[in-house]
């Protein structure tokens, strides 16, 4: 993949605290000028990584403060007849998208459109644009039917639900690319750390695969460049073995379990793809508040090392690279917030001048 050059640059997750919008994106543009992103904040009304994408979806419903989707009787059907019909019809072009249910609005993502309006009047331009989406398989866990089963278990409802979250992706990239720059969708996808758990048990990892592979077929059918982010640890190979051009991983608590996947991550990194390094704490706040730039770029030249050890390039390694958060910092407070942004700044910048990237 050589849609633009990472070398270490810092990128960021969707997430940051309510605040805002555009103090929010005088954040990113401070710290990630380079790759920016559109911001997410789940503390707000329509913020959440359900509510967000959710509307378009056949059977959707409310029970109180609660979405979830009604799937059974005719009212049902017809609304899902309606929605393959407005799926075809985008895909025929006879349908206008921005005329389809598969759009963002102001009212779901008033960040999204607060950062077509900010790249529109960047001085100098980005090297990409980020967006970000909830990945399929987090959205079909967290979305539930009206007797409280994931809408993920329903074959039916899976199918609609992953179309949703396919054209929403597609949408982004098309909003995106008007200002010429390569587009990256990101599916967040929390839900994958605990596959083989109770929680996704009888979901194959071919089912996953599936699932996320025609979101990254329809990020690519626009020209997009598609991503991932797995919080915490997940079956990697599963993750590499798609069709993501960048994985996102935590390599401030989970290098010693994804490093264990050496075949995959040699073939990842010989494939031309990208690897973004989630070298900054979020979890717990008593490591933000303890680490600093230097001994994050410490860790991440020794890991270098250990991947290296592996049989590839070390350059190599550097120049698929991207430094990010280990997760998003929507969770965070304002002040722990800036500094994860501030770290994943100042710790690109010390490995770019290390190893000469600038």
């Amino acid at each position: 993949m050589a849609y633009f050059d990472a070398a270490c640059r810092p990128t960021l997750i969707g997430s940051l605290p309510s605040m805002d919008g555009d103090e929010a994106l005088d954040l990113v543009m401070t710290y990630t000028p380079h790759m920016p992103h559109w911001v997410q904040m789940p503390g707000s009304a329509n913020g959440g990584m359900i509510q967000q994408f959710a509307p378009g979806l056949p059977g959707l419903a409310l029970r109180g403060n609660t979405l979830f989707v009604d799937n059974e009787g005719p009212a049902f059907d017809a609304a899902l007849v309606k929605f393959y019909e407005a799926y075809m019809a985008v895909n025929d072009g006879s349908l206008d998208f921005d005329e389809s249910p598969f759009i963002l609005t102001p009212v779901q993502a008033e960040g999204f459109f607060d950062f077509l309006g900010r790249i529109e009047h960047m001085e100098e331009a980005p090297l990409a644009v980020k967006g970000q989406i909830t990945g399929p398989i987090t959205f079909g866990t967290g979305l539930k039917d009206k007797n409280g089963r994931a809408i993920l278990f329903d074959e039916q409802v899976r199918d609609a639900a992953v179309k949703t979250i396919a054209m929403k992706a597609r949408w982004q990239v098309r909003q995106l690319a008007i200002f010429g720059l390569p587009v990256v969708i990101f599916l967040d996808e929390p839900a994958l750390a605990g596959f083989g758990s109770s929680e996704l048990i009888g979901l194959s990892k071919e089912d996953v695969g599936a699932c996320l592979d025609e979101v990254f077929e329809a990020v690519h059918a626009e020209g997009g460049v598609t991503g991932i982010h797995v919080c915490a640890n997940t079956d990697w190979s599963m993750v590499m073995e798609s069709q993501a051009d960048i994985v996102n991983f935590d390599a401030y608590s989970y290098f010693d379990r994804f490093i264990l996947y050496e075949n995959h991550i040699t073939e990842f990194f010989r494939s031309d793809r990208v690897l973004a390094w989630g070298l900054v704490p979020t979890l717990n706040p008593e490591d933000i508040a303890r680490e600093d730039a230097e001994s994050l770029a410490a860790h991440f030249f020794d890991q270098v090392d250990r991947v290296a050890a592996l049989g590839i390039e070390t350059a190599a390694v550097l120049s698929q690279s991207l430094i990010t958060p280990s997760c998003g910092a929507g969770s965070l407070t304002l002040d722990f917030a800036e500094k994860v942004l501030k770290l994943t700044r100042d710790v690109s910048e010390i490995i770019r001048k290390e190893v000469d990237l600038w």
